[in-house]
């Protein structure tokens, strides 16, 4: 059962048929014995190696999770910092304030209800992925008997770091540049942790924030039930937002998913900033304070952000899809921010972790250092016509994209650094990524062209190549 719900990134599924308290334990005696040994061959001999962070997010199930996940740490023999109920971001920070061996997370992020599960951090707030701990942890988990186990005695701590995390989180915050007039921001906190995290970081509707005044919607999280889904990557649920900024002639709307670690931007005219592009807008001002930086960027973005980085000075450096690659691209070379379209935004003042609300105050600072609309900002970057992820449903994945090999190998540049990118820009104006889904039988595909004639004409001749595409 256990190798249901272990993922290539973290482990989810649904409770308590898939995922049981007795999991929980399991998982808590790996995640501990993982993370420990993992300190301990670094050499980090601090007695706070032995410390492991936990918190959780406010689904019914969680209290009951993240019980059984501390008994199984301590259990090892791992000590218990528990922080409570937090965003999914607080956990990086907790790892690295008090330098701890690791940390979990007990949250099913965008999922209904029904889900839950484990994201697991090691030193340094470093993720652990399929192969980079989590096949170990799985092993460990799989193989402990509790039965015989001889409890090794852990501790449990409650910390409260909430004043810490506010004061790390709003270094990345200045308005001292808008005069008079305050910024108004719609927040959509989806029912999930954004409705506890943003009162405690900003105070009620902004009001412990100079320049700032927050319009709060779905922020009562204290049923574990969603208003609407809290996946901010599909529209219909961002629709709210882009009501409340209308309704309210907001400059700027904010919608994020369940374990706030993302957020979807929306413009002053209630359209969706696309998150590859708001990954360009971002770039120039951390370029700015560090010149010649690299800035890293999912693989499947727009032109647009390599063109704008490389015009801002930077050095821009593609990157494999998923939360494990970007944070490793990132240390990997020294970047100072990094973007993904998933909505996930890196910063190297940040451990090289994500966060939504440093993303957030990072959009809010830029409208405040600039003077301009969200809408203005965002404009010179959206210049190329894309496709958006297409899905398509195909048995034979890898025949599709042999064909595609095939078919496009003379034709401009080719890679696989994620799937099968074809690059035929320079001479055509256009280029595709198409990546296999980990889970199930489907190919996306991302396609951009420099005009909507092009994008049109490799849409017809591709996607036939690719299967059934799936309807949404």
């Amino acid at each position: 059962m256990l190798g249901k719900i272990f993922k290539a990134y973290d482990i989810r599924g649904t409770y308590p048929d898939l995922l049981t308290d007795a999991m929980a334990w399991q998982i808590g005696y790996g995640a501990s014995r993982y993370l420990l040994a993992d300190a301990a061959a670094a050499g980090e001999g601090s007695p706070m190696m032995r410390n492991v962070v936990v918190g959780h997010d406010m689904r019914t199930s969680s209290p009951s999770l993240t019980e059984n996940l501390i008994k199984g740490i301590c259990d090892h023999g791992g000590n218990v910092l528990d922080v409570g109920m937090v965003d999914t971001s607080f956990i990086y920070f907790a790892i690295t304030h008090l330098d701890c061996a690791g940390g979990v997370m007990v949250t099913a992020s965008h999922n209904p209800p029904q889900y839950n599960g484990f994201k697991i951090s090691k030193r340094k707030a470093k993720p652990v992925g399929e192969a980079t701990g989590l096949a170990e942890i799985r092993k460990y988990a799989a193989t402990v008997d509790k039965l015989t186990l001889q409890p090794a005695g852990g501790r449990v701590e409650k910390r409260d770091l909430w004043d810490a995390y506010r004061r790390h989180v709003l270094a990345f915050l200045d308005l001292s540049k808008r005069k008079g007039k305050k910024i108004r921001a719609v927040i959509d906190a989806s029912n999930g942790m954004a409705g506890t995290m943003i009162p405690k970081i900003f105070g009620k509707k902004g009001a412990g924030v100079e320049g700032l005044e927050i319009i709060e919607i779905n922020f009562d999280n204290t049923k574990g039930e969603f208003v609407h889904e809290p996946n901010p990557l599909v529209a219909s649920n961002v629709r709210m937002t882009c009501e409340a900024v209308i309704a309210n002639k907001a400059d700027v709307g904010f919608c994020y998913d369940g374990d706030a670690d993302r957020c979807v931007v929306v413009d002053e005219n209630g359209k969706i900033v696309g998150c590859d592009h708001l990954t360009a807008v971002l770039a120039k001002p951390f370029l700015e304070k560090h010149p010649g930086s690299a800035i890293v960027y999912d693989l499947r973005s727009t032109k647009a952000v390599s063109e704008d980085v490389i015009k801002a000075g930077g050095r821009p450096v593609r990157g494999r899809v998923g939360h494990v690659f970007l944070k490793a691209a990132l240390a990997e070379n020294k970047a100072v921010f990094g973007g993904e379209l998933s909505g996930h935004f890196y910063f190297a003042q940040n451990f090289n972790a994500d966060s939504g609300v440093i993303a957030m105050c990072s959009v809010l600072t830029l409208l405040s250092n600039s003077g301009k609309k969200m809408s203005e900002l965002v404009a010179p970057v959206a210049r190329y016509a894309q496709s958006g992820e297409i899905n398509f449903t195909i048995e034979d994945k890898d025949g599709a994209l042999d064909k595609l090999r095939d078919e496009f190998i003379d034709q401009g540049d080719l890679d696989e650094l994620d799937g099968v990118t074809i690059d035929c820009w320079g001479d055509q104006g256009w280029w595709c990524n198409v990546r296999k889904s980990n889970t199930e039988p489907l190919l996306r595909l991302n396609l951009e062209a420099k005009d909507p004639t092009i994008l049109a004409t490799m849409l017809a001749k591709i996607s036939p190549m690719l299967g059934h595409k799936v309807d949404h």
